[in-house]
Parts: C-alpha cells; sequence; structure tokens
C-alpha cells in the first residue's frame, strides 16, 4: 500500500498479530458488580539478579478480567479492568533484535510483567490478566471481553478498547474478521456471535453504527459522505448520542461481517516504517441492544380466568437497553521512527493530540481531580461513558518484545496502570415498553370491534329471519282460522237447519197427535240442549276472533319497530348529506384562501425585488437587526401591501392562515408563512401570533421543511418575534437555538444566515438566557455562520456577540457572574479581535463595542492580552469615531492593572 494518510483499507488482513481494524460500540444490560484489584493498581518494583522481585508486590486478583456477577477480595465496584497482550517477535524484529534479549518478561500465573530497563536492572507491574504471544483469540476474548458482553446483555452499557504503539497488534485483537481461520477471529466478531445468540428476533433488536474518528472529525464509515457528525450530550443524564450516524439492524451474523468489510473498507490507513497498514484513525463500532425481559411476570390466582388474563395483557413489558462500544485506538508513534512526512505526519499529529487528551483524563479520574477534562478532544468526548461514567469498561494495552521501542512500550504499561485506578458507576438502564402495550391493545381493540361488528350484523340478520318468519307465521294463521271459521259456520248452520226441519217435523206430528204433553216436553228438552250447544259454538268463536286480534296487534307492534328504524336512518343520510355540503363549503374556503395568498405573495415579491434594486449598501442604522429592516421594508412598499395583509387577516382570520403553513401543497405553505412573516413585522400582532401557536408552528417548519425560502422567510419571523423578552424564553424553550443552528449549518443562501444570526442576536441580548443559549450551542452556530463572509451575515454575527457581552459585562458588576467570558471559552476572542478594525462600519462597531465589554471583567485580561486585543482597545480609545464606545475603552485601560503592567511590557504609549 502507498503510503500518506489520504489511503483507504482495501479489505485485506495483516500478518501475525495484524488484522483488520475496526472498532464497535454496543449497548448492553445486564445486573452485575465488576471483580477488582485493589485500589493501588500502578505498584513498580525494581529487582535484580541477586535479590529477585521484592516482597511488596500487589496481590493479583483471582478469575478473567471483569470477573462475574460477585465482587472479588478487593470489591472496588466499576473499576476498569486491564489486560496486557504481547505480540511475539515479527521477521523483521527477529532480524534486528537476533542479538537482543526481549523488553518484556511475563509472568501470567502472577499477573505479572516485568518491563527490562537493562540486563541487572526490571521494573515489574500486576494486571488483572496478562497474556503471552501463545494465547489465542477465544482465550483473550473470553477473559477481557466476554464478562462485558454478558453485562450489555443483562442491562449495562460497556466498552472494550485496544490501546498501544503502532503494530503492536490492538486490531488483530478486536477486528480481525476470521475469514480464512475460524480461530482468528477478534473480539468484534465473537461478541456478536455471544449477542445474537442471546437476544429474540421476534422482540429483540440489534443496532449497529461505524464511526471513525479522523483529524479530529467524526466520520461515517457505513456512509462516506456523512464526514461531520455532530456529538451531543444529554445535559441531565450526560448521555452522548451521535443523531447523524447511521444505524443499521443486524439479523444474522453474515451480514454483521458485510457492514465490518464496507466499514475497513472506508477507514484510513498508510504505510510507515513501524506497520505497512498503520490506522491513521480511532474506529469505533457501537452495538446498541434492546431485550424484552422474560419471566419478570408477579403470580396471580387463577380463581378468575378472565381478569387474570386481563391483567396481563394491560401489563407492558420490561425492556433493558444497553450499549456495546468497541473502540480500536490509532496506534501511538514517535514520528522519528515511523518515518512519516507531509500529510502522515499531520495524521500523527492529531493522533498523538488526542490520545494525549485520553491520558490526561484518565489521571484526573485516577488521582480524583476536580476537574476531567473530558472537552479537550472528541475521543474524549465520545469516551466519557466508558471513563468515570456508568459503562463496564475492559481495557486491552498491547505490547510488543522489541527493546529498540522499550520507551514506547513502557508508555503504554504506564497508562493501563493510570487506568486502572478510574472507578465506574454502573448503572441498570431498563423501561417499560408502553410502545408495545399500546400496539397490542390496539389489535385487541381492532379485535374487539371486528367482533362486536360481525355479532351485530349477525343479530340483524336474526332480526330479519325471524320477522320474516312472524310475518309467515301470522299470514298461515290467519288463513287457517278463517278456513276453520268458515268450516264450523257451514257445519254449525247446517246442523242448525236440520235440527229445525226435525222439530218442524216432530211439532208437526205433535200437532198431528193434537198435544201429546211428554212429546212436546222432550221436545223442549232438546230446543234447550241445542241452544247450549250453539252458545258453546259461540264462546268459542270469541276466543278464536280474540287470538286473531292479538296477532295482529303484534303485527302492527313489529312494523312499528321498521318504521322508526327507517326513521333512524333516514336521519343519519341526512347528516351524510350535511357533512358533504360542509366539506365542500371548507374545500371553497382553502381554494378561495390559497388565491389570495397567491395574489399577495405576488405583490410581496415585487415589492422585495424592488428594495432589493435599492442596492446592498443601504444599511439601517442601530443595531442592524432584521426586525428593523422588514419593517423599512414594509413602510417603504406603501399602504397597498399592508392593507392586503390587514385585508386578508381581517377577512380568513389569524388560526386559518397559520393552520395553512401545515398543506400539503409546498406553494401554499411557502405563501403562508410569507403572511404570518409580514404580520409579525409589527409589534401589535406578534402577542396574538404567539398566543394562536404561529411561533409553535414556525419552528416546526424549520424543523421539518427542506425548502431554503421557506427557512429564510420563517427564520426572519421568528427573529421578528424574538424582539421581545416573553418569546424570547419560549424561544428557548422550544428548541429554537438547536433548529436556528441546525438551518444555519444547512442553508447555502446569505439572507437566509442573515436571518438565523439575526434571531440569534436577539436572544443574546436576554440576560437570562445566557447559560443556557451557549449550553445549547448558540455562540458555536455563530462563529459557524461567520464562514459564509457576507458583510450583512457578520454585521448580525458581530451584533449578536456584542449583546452577549453586554449581559455578561453587567451580570460581572452585579457579582452574579464569575470566571472567564463564555464568549472566550468557545473561542469567539479571535474572531473579535480579527473584525475589531473592519472596513464595514456595523461590523467594526459591534466587535469594538463587545471587546470593551469583555475587557470590563478582570479575569478576561490575560486572554485578551495574549490574542492582541490589546492593541486595539489602544486603537479604539484613540481612533473610534464614537465617543462612549472611545471613553469606555479609555477607561478600561486606565482601570486594569493586567492591561497597564502589558502596556508596559509592550512598550507602547499611553
Amino acid at each position: 500500500m502507498a503510503s500518506g494518510g489520504g489511503n483507504n483499507r482495501n479489505g485485506t488482513h495483516r500478518n501475525s498479530l495484524k488484522g483488520t481494524t475496526t472498532t464497535s460500540t454496543a449497548s448492553t444490560d445486564k445486573p452485575l458488580s465488576v471483580n477488582s484489584n485493589p485500589s493501588k493498581p500502578a505498584f513498580k518494583n525494581k529487582s535484580s539478579p541477586l535479590t529477585g522481585a521484592s516482597s511488596g508486590l500487589r496481590k493479583s486478583s483471582p478469575g478473567s478480567l471483569g470477573g462475574g456477577a460477585a465482587k472479588d477480595d478487593a470489591g472496588v465496584p466499576g473499576r476498569v479492568r486491564v489486560a496486557v497482550r504481547l505480540r511475539p517477535r515479527n521477521a523483521e524484529e527477529s532480524v534486528a533484535d537476533a542479538d537482543f534479549a526481549d523488553c518484556v518478561e511475563l509472568q501470567p500465573e502472577l499477573k505479572r510483567l516485568k518491563l527490562r530497563k537493562n540486563n541487572w536492572d526490571t521494573d515489574t507491574y500486576e494486571f488483572d490478566e496478562v497474556l503471552t504471544e501463545f494465547a489465542s483469540q477465544k482465550r483473550v476474548y473470553e477473559v477481557a471481553a466476554k464478562p462485558v458482553v454478558e453485562g450489555v446483555l443483562d442491562g449495562y452499557n460497556g466498552t472494550i478498547m485496544a490501546y498501544g504503539q503502532t503494530g503492536t497488534g490492538k486490531t488483530y485483537t478486536l477486528g480481525r474478521l476470521g475469514e480464512e481461520d475460524t480461530a482468528n477471529r477478534g473480539i468484534m466478531v465473537r461478541a456478536m456471535e455471544d449477542i445474537l445468540a442471546e437476544v429474540s428476533p421476534e422482540i429483540d433488536s440489534v443496532l449497529v453504527s461505524y464511526l471513525q474518528l479522523y483529524m479530529e472529525s467524526l466520520q461515517d464509515l457505513l456512509d462516506p459522505t456523512n464526514d461531520n457528525i455532530s456529538i451531543v450530550e444529554e445535559p441531565k443524564s450526560g448521555d452522548v448520542s451521535l443523531p447523524g450516524a447511521t444505524l443499521v439492524e443486524i439479523r444474522d451474523q453474515q451480514s454483521f461481517l458485510e457492514l465490518l468489510r464496507l466499514g475497513e473498507a472506508h477507514r484510513h490507513a498508510a504505510n510507515t516504517k513501524l506497520n505497512t497498514e498503520s490506522s491513521r484513525s480511532h474506529a469505533l463500532l457501537m452495538v446498541h441492544v434492546k431485550r424484552t425481559v422474560k419471566g419478570r411476570e408477579p403470580a396471580h390466582s387463577s380463581d378468575n380466568g378472565n381478569s387474570t388474563s386481563m391483567a396481563r395483557s394491560l401489563r407492558p413489558p420490561l425492556v433493558r437497553k444497553g450499549k456495546l462500544v468497541v473502540v480500536d485506538l490509532a496506534g501511538s508513534e514517535r514520528i522519528d521512527k515511523s518515518g512519516s512526512d507531509g500529510h502522515t505526519r499531520e495524521e500523527a499529529k492529531s493522533i498523538n493530540l488526542s490520545l494525549s487528551a485520553l491520558g490526561k483524563c484518565i489521571n484526573a479520574l485516577a488521582e480524583n481531580s476536580a476537574h476531567v477534562p473530558v472537552r479537550d478532544s472528541k475521543l474524549t468526548r465520545l469516551l466519557r461513558d466508558s471513563f468515570g461514567g456508568t459503562a463496564r469498561t475492559s481495557l486491552v494495552i498491547t505490547v510488543g518484545p522489541s527493546p529498540r521501542h522499550r520507551g514506547e512500550t513502557a508508555s503504554t504499561i504506564m497508562f493501563g496502570q493510570r487506568a486502572m485506578k478510574v472507578e465506574n458507576m454502573l448503572k441498570l438502564k431498563e423501561e417499560f415498553d408502553y410502545k408495545s402495550l399500546a400496539r397490542r391493545l390496539d389489535i385487541q381493540l381492532d379485535k374487539l370491534i371486528m367482533e362486536h361488528e360481525r355479532k351485530q350484523k349477525a343479530f340483524e340478520v336474526e332480526i330479519e329471519r325471524i320477522t320474516a318468519e312472524a310475518q309467515n307465521r301470522i299470514s298461515e294463521a290467519e288463513r287457517n282460522y278463517a278456513d276453520a271459521v268458515e268450516k264450523e259456520r257451514l257445519k254449525y248452520q247446517k246442523d242448525y237447519m236440520e235440527s229445525i226441519k226435525k222439530l218442524e217435523e216432530k211439532w208437526m206430528m205433535n200437532q198431528q197427535n193434537q198435544g201429546n204433553e211428554r212429546k212436546m216436553v222432550h221436545i223442549a228438552e232438546e230446543v234447550a240442549e241445542v241452544k247450549k250447544l250453539l252458545s258453546k259454538e259461540t264462546s268459542l268463536r270469541k276466543a278464536a276472533e280474540e287470538e286473531v286480534d292479538n296477532l295482529k296487534s303484534q303485527l302492527a307492534q313489529l312494523k312499528m319497530s321498521e318504521a322508526l328504524a327507517n326513521s333512524e336512518i333516514l336521519k343519519l343520510q341526512k347528516m351524510v348529506e350535511d357533512e358533504v355540503c360542509q366539506k365542500e363549503k371548507l374545500e371553497g374556503e382553502i381554494s378561495m384562501l390559497q388565491s389570495q395568498l397567491l395574489h399577495l405573495s405576488f405583490e410581496a415579491d415585487e415589492t422585495r425585488k424592488r428594495l432589493d434594486r435599492g442596492g446592498p449598501g443601504k444599511v439601517p442604522g442601530g443595531l442592524d437587526s432584521p426586525v428593523s429592516q422588514v419593517r423599512s421594508q414594509l413602510k417603504d412598499s406603501g399602504n397597498g401591501e399592508k392593507a392586503s395583509v390587514a385585508k386578508l387577516f381581517e377577512q380568513v382570520g389569524l388560526q386559518k392562515i397559520l393552520s395553512l403553513l401545515e398543506a400539503e401543497d409546498a406553494d401554499v405553505r411557502i405563501h403562508a408563512v410569507k403572511v404570518v412573516a409580514n404580520l409579525a413585522a409589527e409589534e401589535t400582532n406578534q402577542q396574538k401570533i404567539v398566543e394562536a401557536g404561529g411561533l409553535k408552528s414556525l419552528l416546526m417548519l424549520l424543523g421539518s421543511s427542506e425548502d431554503e425560502t421557506i427557512h429564510r422567510v420563517a427564520a426572519g419571523a421568528i427573529a421578528n418575534l424574538a424582539m421581545n423578552e416573553k418569546n424570547q424564553e419560549l424561544i428557548m424553550s422550544q428548541g429554537g437555538i438547536s433548529l436556528l443552528s441546525t438551518t444555519a449549518s444547512h442553508a447555502k443562501d446569505p439572507q437566509t444566515l442573515r436571518m438565523v444570526a439575526g434571531a440569534i442576536a436577539n436572544l443574546c441580548g436576554n440576560d437570562k438566557l445566557q447559560t443556557k443559549l451557549r449550553g445549547e450551542g448558540g455562540i458555536k452556530a455563530l462563529l459557524e455562520i461567520v464562514k459564509c463572509g457576507h458583510p450583512d451575515v457578520l454585521a448580525q454575527v458581530a451584533r449578536g456577540i456584542a449583546n452577549f457581552a453586554k449581559c455578561e459585562s453587567r451580570a460581572s458588576t452585579q457579582g452574579s457572574k464569575t470566571g472567564r467570558s463564555l464568549l472566550i471559552e468557545d473561542g469567539a476572542l479571535p474572531w473579535i479581535v480579527q473584525n475589531a478594525n473592519s472596513d464595514a462600519s456595523p461590523i467594526r462597531r459591534h466587535t469594538e463595542l463587545a471587546l470593551c465589554h469583555l475587557a470590563q471583567h478582570e479575569v478576561n485580561a490575560k486572554d485578551m492580552i495574549s490574542e492582541g486585543a490589546l492593541w486595539e482597545l489602544v486603537r479604539i480609545s484613540q481612533d473610534c469615531p464614537r465617543e462612549d464606545i472611545r471613553t469606555l475603552a479609555h477607561r478600561t485601560l486606565a482601570s486594569s492593572p493586567d492591561f497597564i503592567a502589558g502596556l508596559k511590557r509592550l512598550q507602547i504609549d499611553y
């Protein structure tokens, strides 16, 4: 491979202990306590061939690196575990150092390492694990990494890191893929095998991101175009997140190996004298594991099966989230030995600086220092949780046997000794998965609704069937009854006629017999009997008629129920028709609003074009805020546009205008945001816009829209609203600084950057928001915006810095602030000094005022002198056209002891 820092890895494997360099980070959960040795891990003892090792050596801790769930004899929970691994001699060392003994001697059974100073003097050190050059990859994983991986699966964060001189086998230990020989698989591959073996693909998830820190730039190895990932720190928990990094879900081991190959192909490497494939960046592999805990449900009584099932279905599952971070640090190197030059030399400097910053942090943690400089490097910010945080950390330091590199070997050993003094506070990360419960309840609700609809439909079908059957039965009963009544009537009529005929015949016979009394009595009895039968038949007929009437009443009730159901259906149909009419009416109003917005937008664009033709040289006085510029534009445009906006505002209403900010049509959103911006230019409308939710809608547009015009106009409207102190607090509470910073980072139009800078500048003038504004990156956002170079943009940045410095000066005078200025801490002073004598008067005026306010606080004097601000203060006190600024600079120089001493030292006559 050709030398130089610009080369990328091609996926080939290194010889000896060198493997493909990769870094992995994973989130893991596990309840555990970490084994540890006594609290003094850095012990050194000199011995001679006669006296041997001193008896003052520290006792070694039994067990593997990281230990089990119980504490060891020392009982220091959460201490960083350190293992040392020796690389065998390579071919070059076998020839060059053939006449010399190895500078390192290992005693693995005692967990000791001896470093030879010369033939008769050695230094002895103890570690948690000592791995010889014959130790297998499986042995290294089991003692150094497996306990951390198990902890990740149980709910804790974990870190596995390799540190050592370049070419000592860090990448071989961590990132070897083992494609030719599976026994050579590194820690990353073996860790993912164990994780995938324990998680359930149906309910658990494993997400992986692969990054590299190259020349203090955090880059995505899975997406090379994403080469400037920001690091976000949670203010409360202190957790570090990378919102811009690519996250890939891993389902099987093969996809993970392909991901590692892809990342290795994009990683920077170079050919040096010490290593033919030297890593020029720190690689980080992050694995986020989310596991659902099984078997944690409390026992319930089985008396009521339905209630037990319902209670179980309403209980959210317990989820544990863990993160595993595997860090393959670039090797430290001495430039005179590695032979680096040109760009490779700059890469080596960057690597050594970041490793130096990491060493300073570990020294501070080991000595319990009150200040740990974690912000000196992006590497220390990324490893904030690994050292002194909540993660279980395992460090593998790699050394070589060559006596030519004894100095580098000793430095690596001392790094490991200091790391053993660092203690972390392990924290279990588990929570209830309410989202999963909500999804499950939604599914159950859908099933119940479907079951209810099915039963309702079946009930309606059954009602219809019963109604039809009843009607059929009633009809049949009516027919049968009519037939029976008719038959009975004919029968009784026939019998009656026959009886009458017989009686007549008998009467005639009796008449003929002239008054036979006995026969007459008999005839009378027979007539009485016939009358009884006739009465009985009449009562039966009445009962049948009552039954028919009852059936008719039931039929009438069924017909009434059917009529009521039909009336309900008619009501529902009428409601649907009313809804359709209302929808058509709303659509008509929306089309009218769109046409009015298009007309108003056209007028606003024409006015803006007329203003733009006035030239960039016309800059209003005062503080040059976008608010005053927007107001002047509205005034110059005449009463026509104001009348149009006011007319639209009165006819349509603010709520309807704000609702169009969420329209699907992009043109409608653009015109709507322009109308809101014009309304926000008037102070009388600002409070109404905020109360109606307009500020929230504008901030949402900044975060969701990708249109440059919407960004520019929305930022201008927010700048107008930010003139009010109450609105400033609302903007900060709703994440306005982060949204404005993100908008500025993606903006290309200077006008958009000017609006964003103006909004931030207005927020800088609020005394109550100083700390929060700086903590959310407001000052750094202004310093990023200055890269644009446009004079109007730089004027707004200068105004914001002047406002911030003025508030700090006032707070220092009142005694509510101590310490250096936050502007100086964020690196704004060099830019202020550089632009204090700018040709553009607005930039020069604001930067001169900012320098005077910074100089009011004595604690800032030394930084200002070292950056050359003293010369500018002298110039301001003599040549500034504004008398108030000139007087302020003169008074500051005359009252500050440090400035007076600086004037004498620099021999400046004043």
